[in-house]
């Protein structure tokens, strides 16, 4: 399900509307897996225990964001230059309606700061403790 789900996801920029649907549709991807219909009156929380999972399709999102930022980062290249904003040039648009669109930098920036970012990145062995493999979220026991 994720790999198909999340291509791509390391470049989206994610709105709270973006975060909800992105929620439901893990959700119906588990109840589909456990063959639960929608008139069924099952709470998510239910259907994870029977799964024996969590929810993580955002996590998962996030994490690879920060591996494909890290990738990015590392090297000197055009496409860093172009997340950076330091490209010349441009198309002025002046007067745009609307609530300004966001973007990669400004998602990276509210999660955990660019600047720190962009020190870690330098050091792979704190960025693999980071973001390393065993980057995962936080598994809750359930008492038995």
């Amino acid at each position: 399900m994720n790999c198909i789900a999340l291509y791509g996801a390391e470049t989206w920029t994610l709105r709270a509307v973006d975060h909800k649907h992105l929620e439901s549709f893990e959700m119906w991807c588990w109840r589909r897996l456990e063959k639960i219909s929608w008139t069924d009156h099952v709470r998510n929380e239910e259907v994870l225990l029977r799964v024996k999972e969590q929810r993580n399709i955002l996590h998962e999102i996030r994490k690879r964001k920060a591996n494909w930022i890290g990738h990015i980062l590392r090297r000197n290249c055009l496409l860093q230059r172009v997340i950076e904003g330091k490209i010349q040039g441009g198309i002025e648009v002046t007067g745009r309606r609307g609530r300004r669109r966001r973007k990669l930098l400004d998602d990276l920036k509210e999660r955990r700061g660019y600047s720190h970012l962009k020190e870690k990145v330098l050091d792979r062995a704190i960025w693999r403790a980071r973001f390393g493999r065993d980057f995962g979220p936080v598994v809750r026991q359930t008492a038995k």
